[in-house]
């Protein structure tokens, strides 16, 4: 989700009715830090474990990034990783379009080893909720070991309001909850922001503790540092020396 803080999403006047529900039932942190400005910066910190010296929002063609990221990790593991993005056209579309954000898809990125023919393959459009790639994988029961899901610059809210992006939540969480994938008890979902600090981010899973609240400064490297723990997978970058959200979230 895109570019609001905690009192934006969770403050008492929000329109946000499924993401106080979903902080009340599940978990939610309210000192939850950007790792650079604008969005792409972060998207890199959280995929990568560093920015990469990146400070704007330009294409792939600009910044391409040949380094270690979670999904060239996770492949490595022998695991499968596929990032799904809201109103893509085509796999790893590497320039912008209508409501697809390319700086909002990190994948698009990494241009190393294997990255590129992955990016081909796993980068996919997400689909809708009767039909496509992430209900697919959901009701096959193959949802990879990591996925990265991305909403178009509406759904997200940078472009439409809270209300908007808490609607595509409640339908697109809620498939996901209702899915036997998730009902089988090894998958933890994390909703975060990109910016501005301090952003929310709430937490998922069947061990997370009904309305734990933490107020620890977790940052985008503390994502993927809890996200590479859970994956058993060595830490990338600044995840190495970042904050693990387990212990605050019962994972």
């Amino acid at each position: 989700m895109e570019n609001h803080s905690v009192s934006a999403v969770l403050g008492p006047r929000a329109p946000t009715p499924f993401e106080k529900d979903l902080a009340a039932r599940c978990g939610s942190g309210t000192n939850y830090h950007s790792v650079g400005s604008p969005s792409l910066p972060n998207y890199l910190g959280a995929t990568s474990g560093s920015s990469q010296g990146v400070h704007d929002d330009a294409s792939p063609s600009t910044h391409p990034i040949d380094a270690d990221n979670l999904f060239r990790q996770v492949r490595a593991a022998q695991q499968s990783a596929r990032s799904y993005e809201e109103a893509m056209t085509q796999n790893c579309q590497p320039r912008p379009s209508g409501r697809y954000a390319v700086k909002h898809n990190p994948q698009a990125y990494y241009v190393g080893a294997d990255d590129p023919a992955a990016c081909q393959r796993d980068d996919v459009p997400l689909g809708s909720l009767t039909g496509g790639a992430l209900v697919d994988d959901l009701d096959r029961g193959q949802l990879p070991a990591f996925s990265f899901i991305t909403p178009d610059l509406c759904d997200d809210t940078h472009d439409c309001g809270v209300d908007v992006g808490d609607a595509w939540l409640r339908q697109w969480v809620g498939r996901i909850l209702d899915s036997a994938v998730y009902k089988a008890g090894r998958t933890a979902v994390f909703v975060v922001w990109d910016e501005p600090t301090p952003m929310p981010v709430l937490v998922v899973s069947p061990t997370t503790p009904s309305g734990v609240s933490s107020t620890a400064p977790f940052d985008h490297y503390s994502l993927l540092h809890t996200t590479e723990e859970l994956l058993g997978l060595p830490y990338l970058g600044q995840a190495a020396t970042a904050t693990s959200m387990r212990s605050a979230f019962g994972l």
